[in-house]
């Protein structure tokens, strides 16, 4: 009778099960064999009894010569709870067997092993149907390493190739695949160039088999410094291995579970796929049994730990774990849910040793250091040509000392083997830290030569370049091998006719080659860097003259046109003209750089050394530079010429009199500023005890002077007058002299006694902006005596417990606006008792409640846990919390009142709440067909972006929540003549007139809006958005609440019901905003705030949300005009304010919408982050705080509400409108849960 095949599990199974819960994989193999006692007779068998060396610890080999004890470890594993067993194929690679002479058995040593692990697997589906058994093909990391030299004397040997490594990869992948695994996976990862090779010979593999199966990567952190053995850490290497779009990533060996914490929670946060951790069981224990010192009950509680924390979708155990340890894991994740793998915004992400990430819109200039390109650089092309290789090393790390974020090196020149020399150099770059922390720029116009470069390197690379020169097919032939090589590419304007020169032509190309990358090769839009070809100006050719405003203009339209991607130039280029001139050409560099950047421009390839100071360049040259840069006259590149002659014996002059000390005749206070912002250290110390001779003590050097010539550096950096490098070389002029003052401040301290009450540490909790209230907190405790350790905002509960500890803290004060803020209060809660912390912990912040404290955090934390609801009460709570006499009182009153709050709460049970399907018969109630429906102008509908001038916002203001920001009560103008407070309300009212004054003339905000139009109908509870009026295109969909609870005379409102359903056959609209006061206000606060000056900086701030506020009215004003329906208002600022216009603007994370991950649809529909810079954290606060973003409504019958308490099923359909797991959704409503949970 023949048997009924077994029907292999799917990878749609596999994903099933990933969905649903935490996979369990399997336990220790070596651990096993272990324990069996084996003989040498047991690895020979008859098949190699006569084999010529020792087989005993071939482990792999039992596959073939005891496949009965295989199979036994498999079967045990699966009846532990095992969803998944791996096969014993870990060193059975052809490089590993090699030490045993057996390079010829692979194939068939891989094809058992997989069928092996496939037998048992299905021998237990037989058994128990129910049950999805699957095999993966386990692919070890070989006994070699990629990235590190076998010979200390010699750092550029290795002892394998990448290519020796794919075929021997490709090798075994092949025999498991034919033995039959269901997913492959390469493990115990201690250099990632060994795990991009294994990739490599994987997807080549998939080619020529014709289907793709699962891929699962694990790597390995060797030790407590969070690296693997080549030196990465866990975010370097995913930005290496990300390309590979595995299903799973994880850790496993090495380490015992509790130490694996911190790279797990690494991983998890950056990784867009699946994670697991399969620790070892605890430290190595010779006399253990299993050789390690955990017992299963251990292994899996610190792996529920991670999981209770949402870190986990597999888990299972590395070495010492047993069927018993697996069964533990399994039983004790039996009750946790598995992580919900997070989704990642688009973002240039790099690696060297350390990982580099360029996400939204340039903060400042990208500096890749030019100085090791052959071609650039005649001094780096001597050292190569005469194979002094130390010293052009010496060249790469002054480099990165300048400041420069990424490396290129280039040996194209004709005398030199460009493949040789990338080689060697590059090999000899990975064994120099402090070089290879930086990614790499492999540049060639030879692409055998980029090859070479990019099978050294374990980093994610930059490919310079590709580009269509060649034809679309060698363009996609290459871009398919950057692709399978993880690396991103520099797209040089060249096409089948040759180089761009006119704007045009470099848009032209650049948009074909990006429609061809992302539409056709399925290239990462991301990972594109287009080069629009920086060329030579003042050539005395006119066909010449535009060239540096065509590059500068199509920088900004290849940004526009091709979302994501990056631009890059080289920018010594541009000034050839003037070889042997540097000091004009150093003029050039950076009138192009600052222009450059205006227009978007995110990288380019300098000489960190040849870059003058915008604002420092004689203005004469300045003005005849950027006449050439800007091509503002016909003879502008004549006249620079002839003025280029005039001031040679400049430039000569400097080099043969040595450098300008005329400066030194200066006060000490301007010598020091003149340093910093030259970033001369030679007189830093020197000068430093002038100044401290003359002021008398070291912090007033350091507040005074230095401070100073910080600021100026500050604002030219800010201004783009400044570029990275230059900054980088300013502070460490600063450091040097506060490291020759530092001395003689800690003498002045061990004199006098400290006499202060006690020290807080408060910060903003990760994910949130907002910190008036926090700044505010601190300065009323520092006039009361206390020190005060400001983190700032966002700040990361390691940090933050950091602090503490460093510090000695006796309070720890937490602040938070939005309502993410308090999941992430508890979880700093729960951290401080698994730290055994024994201070207070203080909680403020708008969303914050005494309520939501006793039930929600308290019970995290054993300490007393107390809600600070104003600022003027903090100064007691601290005191009462830490004085002897007063401290146990007050914990026992606070313990009483929290835990009758949690009674009262407990007693109260789950709210009486309507079901949802009732609630939707009972909404706003709007008849469709008589109901007039507000038509914008066509031009308008769309997105619009605008900036508006400050004096117009201004007369937006709203002056009452200003005041109440300083907590003081009163409705504006009124409250200036109130008692008690109209005193100081004026005062403070004419303190800020001041700083407007300052404000507006300085311009130092900058109000811009983003806003949108759009077609729009209901379905339910949700509103489609469509691209236009026949509504053939839907752009995206908003998900709203509905009311459940029942008041008399109310519906049951939500926002959808303000707009046209679609069975009403018609046509509404909707809009959306998005407005920031822009990054001005951080910036002037700060400059307060380095004065010491927290009055001042807290009053920015508080201005700063008003023009944000106000310049949401001005939008909103604006809207109601294109809408038609507001052209007829004749309103005042006083009727603004008291919302007497037609319809609302509610917004997310307020009562009406409380999800605050509705902003991600506004963002995603308005690109709001490329078109004015303001960005969502993980928290969805937008960042710069001083923001404001929601929808718009036209309809007459909107009204504000609030949607209370909601039910489970409610929560449920939410979760399945969003596409969310039900704990997502439970977490982001959480506030408004009318359950527990």
């Amino acid at each position: 009778m023949n048997k009924t095949p077994i029907k292999r599990p799917t990878e749609n199974d596999l994903k099933k099960i990933l969905n649903d819960r935490i996979l369990i994989l399997d336990g220790a193999m070596g651990t096993m064999i272990q324990q069996e006692k084996l003989e040498e007779s047991d690895f020979r068998g008859d098949l190699f009894k006569n084999h010529e060396c020792e087989l005993k610890g071939n482990n792999d080999l039992l596959s073939i010569t005891r496949p009965d004890i295989i199979k036994k470890i498999h079967r045990s594993y699966f009846e532990a709870g095992s969803d998944l067993v791996e096969t014993n194929t870990f060193s059975a690679t052809s490089i590993a067997m090699a030490d045993y002479n057996m390079e010829d058995i692979v194939h068939d040593l891989n094809v058992s092993s997989a069928k092996l692990a496939r037998e048992a697997a299905d021998e237990m589906m037989i058994a128990d149907p129910t049950r999805h058994c699957f095999v993966a093909g386990a692919i070890g990391p070989t006994n070699r390493t990629a990235s590190l030299s076998p010979d200390v004397n010699d750092p550029s040997l290795r002892n394998v190739t990448f290519d020796g490594l794919v075929e021997s990869y490709y090798q075994q992948i092949t025999g498991l695949v034919e033995g039959g695994v269901d997913i492959l996976m390469p493990e115990t990862t201690f250099d990632t160039l060994n795990l991009k090779a294994a990739i490599f010979a994987i997807e080549s593999f998939f080619d020529s088999y014709g289907k793709r199966l699962p891929v699962i990567l694990s790597i390995t952190i060797t030790d407590a410094s969070g690296r693997t053995l080549s030196g990465q850490t866990t975010e370097a290497c995913w930005n290496s291995i990300a390309h590979a779009k595995p299903l799973g990533v994880g850790l496993n060996c090495a380490l015992g579970a509790d130490a694996m914490r911190p790279y797990l929670q690494a991983l998890s946060k950056n990784a867009d796929c699946f994670v697991h951790c399969y620790p070892n069981a605890g430290l190595p224990n010779p006399l253990a049994p299993t050789g390690y010192d955990e017992k299963p009950a251990d292994t899996a509680g610190s792996l529920f730990t991670f999981a209770d924390e949402g870190l986990l979708n597999m888990a299972g155990g590395c070495c010492g774990t047993t069927p018993d340890h697996i069964h533990a894991i399994a039983e004790k994740l039996s009750q946790a849910a598995p992580r919900n793998p997070s989704s990642t915004d688009p973002a240039l992400r790099l690696s060297g040793l350390e990982d580099f990430t360029l996400k939204g819109e340039s903060k400042s200039l990208i500096m890749v250091g030019e100085r090791t390109n052959v071609t650039g650089s005649p001094r780096f092309r001597k050292l190569i040509e005469s194979e002094d290789y130390e010293a052009a090393l010496k060249v790469a790390k002054q480099q990165v000392e300048n400041g420069a974020n990424i490396i290129d090196v280039n040996f194209d020149a004709a005398l030199l083997d460009g493949e040789a020399c990338m080689t060697k150099f590059l090999n000899l770059v990975v064994s120099e830290p402090d070089i290879s922390r930086v990614p790499i720029m492999i540049d060639s116009s030879k692409w055998s030569v980029i090859e070479a470069g990019l099978k050294v390197i374990q980093g994610k690379c930059i490919i310079n370049s590709i580009s269509l020169k060649e034809g679309t097919e060698a363009f996609k032939e290459h871009a398919n091998l950057a692709l399978r090589y993880g690396a991103a590419v520099v797209v040089m304007a060249f096409d089948e006719e040759g180089q761009a020169a006119t704007l045009d032509d470099k848009v032209r190309i650049c948009e074909r080659a990006y429609n061809i990358l992302v539409n056709e090769v399925g290239f990462p839009a991301h990972d594109i860097i287009f080069d629009p070809n920086v060329l030579t100006l003042a050539t005395g050719m006119d066909e010449h003259n535009a060239y540096g405003l065509d590059f500068i203009e199509a920088v900004r339209e290849i940004k526009a046109r091709c979302p994501h991607a990056r631009t890059s130039g080289g920018i010594s280029n541009v000034s050839f003209s003037f070889r042997g001139n540097n000091h004009v050409r150093e003029a050039m560099h950076a009138c192009f750089l600052y222009h450059a950047c205006q227009a978007g421009l995110d990288m380019g390839i300098v000489n960190a050394g040849m870059l003058a100071v915008y604002d420092e360049i004689d203005p004469v040259l300045r003005e005849k530079v950027e006449a050439v840069v800007l091509n503002k006259s016909k003879n502008a590149g004549e006249e620079l010429l002839v003025y280029a002659e005039k001031i040679k014996d400049q430039n000569e002059g400097r080099k043969s009199e040595g450098p300008d000390l005329s400066w030194r005749e200066k006060p000490v206070a301007e010598r020091l500023s003149y340093a910093l912002v030259k970033g001369i250290g030679d007189y830093a110390e020197q000068d430093a005890e002038e100044a401290r001779q003359l002021l008398g003590r070291p912090l007033e050097v350091i507040e005074g002077p230095l401070m100073d010539g910080m600021k100026v550096v500050g604002d030219l950096f800010g201004n783009g007058k400044m570029f990275l490098p230059q900054v980088v070389k300013s502070a460490r002029v600063m450091k040097k002299a506060v490291a020759y003052l530092e001395p003689y401040m800690e003498a002045e301290k061990a004199e006098g006694a400290s006499s202060k009450r006690g020290t807080m540490v408060i910060a903003t909790v990760k994910g949130d902006v907002h910190d008036i209230g926090k700044n505010i907190v601190g300065v009323v405790l520092a006039c009361n005596n206390w020190e005060v350790i400001d983190l700032g905002v966002m700040v990361s509960c390691d940090k933050i417990l950091e602090a503490v500890r460093k510090h000695n803290a006796d309070v720890l004060g937490l602040s938070g606006l939005i309502t993410p803020s308090l999941d992430e209060m508890i979880h700093n809660a729960q951290e401080m008792k698994k730290a055994g912390m024994t201070i207070p912990l203080l909680i403020g912040g708008a969303t914050t409640g005494k309520d939501h404290t006793a039930i929600k955090i308290a019970p995290h934390y054993d300490q007393p846990v107390v809600q600070v609801p104003d600022a003027s009460l903090v100064v007691n709570v601290c005191n009462d919390l830490t004085q002897e006499d007063k401290k146990e009182n007050f914990i026992k009153e606070l313990l009483e009142k929290q835990e009758s709050i949690r009674i009262r709460h407990a007693q109260k049970g789950e709210r009486k709440l309507v079901s949802l399907a009732e609630s939707r018969t009972k909404g706003v109630e709007i008849d469709w067909e008589k109901k007039k429906i507000e038509t914008p102008f066509p031009e308008k509908l769309g997105v619009h972006q605008f900036k508006s001038d400050l004096k117009e916002v201004l007369e937006y203001f709203d002056w009452s929540p200003f005041f109440w920001s300083w907590e003081l009560k009163g409705k504006y103008p009124d409250i200036l003549e109130r008692d008690k407070v109209g005193e100081e309300a004026k005062k403070l009212f004419q303190h800020a007139q001041e700083l407007l004054e300052r404000i507006i003339k300085e311009e130092s905000f900058a109000c811009e809006a983003v806003v949108g139009l759009w077609p729009a109908n209901s379905e339910l509870d949700d509103v489609h958005v469509f691209e236009d009026l026949e509504r053939t295109r839907k752009l995206g969909t908003f998900h709203f609440l509905r009311r459940q609870q029942s008041i008399p005379n109310q519906p049951h409102f939500c926002l959808s019901d303000y707009i046209a359903p679609l069975e009403s056959g018609k046509t509404d609209f909707i809009g959306a905003f998005a407005v920031c006061a822009g990054n001005g206000v951080e910036k002037l606060a700060e400059e307060f705030e380095k004065d010491n000056d927290d009055y001042s900086a807290i009053m920015v701030k508080a201005l700063g949300d008003r023009f944000a506020e106000a310049m949401a009215e001005l939008a909103h004003k604006k809207i109601r005009e294109w809408w038609k329906f507001g052209m007829s208002e004749n309103l005042t600022n006083q009727d603004l304010i008291a919302e007497k216009y037609q319809g609302i603007r509610p917004a997310s994370g307020y009562p009406s919408q409380p999800d605050h991950t509705e902003k991600d649809t506004i963002w995603h529909l308005m690109s709001v982050e490329e078109r004015i810079g303001l960005e969502l954290t993980e928290s969805r606060a937008m960042n710069p705080g001083c923001s404001v973003s929601g929808l718009y409504f036209s309809n007459p019958n909107a009204r504000y509400f609030n949607v209370g308490s909601l039910g489970r099923d409610q929560v449920e359909d939410y979760a399945r409108r969003k596409k969310w797991p039900i704990e997502k959704a439970i977490k982001w409503l959480r506030p408004n849960l009318g359950f527990d949970a």
